[in-house]
């Protein structure tokens, strides 16, 4: 039975039970569980100074009321980065090359920025579909773009998402099965492949972090606008 690429990125099921579910849960169960003590191990005193430098990169633009956010935003991003380095792992499967999945966590939280923006500063909001100094004929023109542009954000969010994990995954796979073939034939080039295989592995792993980090500050940025 010949296998396509692709067929990495298939939600996996058994007796035909989606695991996806199972795949997104799991991961939780690897966080370390804060204690009451004084002192803690390198591994909670890492994750304290991570999730610091975090917030303070993300939210030292934002004003008071947005920083509300800030335990939703560092726990989606945390989250977003576990299950993109697990999705590297062999035989794992990677949820968020579902762009269902993705917009699942790009929209309720796109609409909640502009829902809140509406709310709190409707003028404001509503001030961003039209660039001030506007020639009165573009006025209309310019109004249905920055709407487009508006409703477009939650898509872009969840297709860089998925399209950069993906090409990542095909390219990683497109590699090993060269290095894999070309082994008996010309075991230097397989050599030589595999190790921009492994060159090319650690760069996913930074991909996978800076494209939970992008996707979280692009959502605080629409927060910026909005609070």
């Amino acid at each position: 039975m010949m296998l396509s690429f692709f067929d990495q990125f298939m939600s996996p099921t058994y007796m035909g039970v989606p695991l996806i579910a199972l795949a997104i849960t799991l991961p939780w169960i690897l966080y370390p569980a804060p204690t009451s003590r004084w002192v803690n191990n390198r591994l909670l005193t890492l994750q304290g100074w991570f999730i610091n430098r975090l917030n303070q990169q993300i939210f030292l633009p934002i004003n008071q009321g947005g920083h509300k956010w800030a335990i939703l935003l560092t726990s989606l991003m945390i989250f977003l980065i576990t299950l993109n380095i697990l999705g590297l792992l062999p035989y794992t499967f990677t949820p968020t090359t579902q762009l269902s999945l993705n917009m699942a966590f790009a929209v309720p939280l796109w609409l909640a920025t502009v829902i809140i923006g509406m709310r709190n500063q409707p003028t404001a909001a509503l001030g961003h579909l039209l660039p001030e100094g506007t020639p009165t004929p573009l006025i209309p023109v310019l109004i249905i773009i920055e709407t487009i542009s508006l409703f477009i954000r939650p898509l872009a969010l969840g297709v860089r998402l998925t399209a950069n994990l993906t090409a990542g995954h095909l390219l990683i796979q497109l590699i090993a099965t060269a290095a894999f073939v070309l082994l008996p034939m010309m075991p230097t080039v397989a050599i030589l492949t595999a190790t921009v295989l492994f060159l090319l592995t650690l760069l996913e792993v930074a991909v996978a972090m800076i494209q939970a980090y992008v996707f979280v500050l692009l959502l605080s940025l629409y927060l910026q606008e909005n609070v």
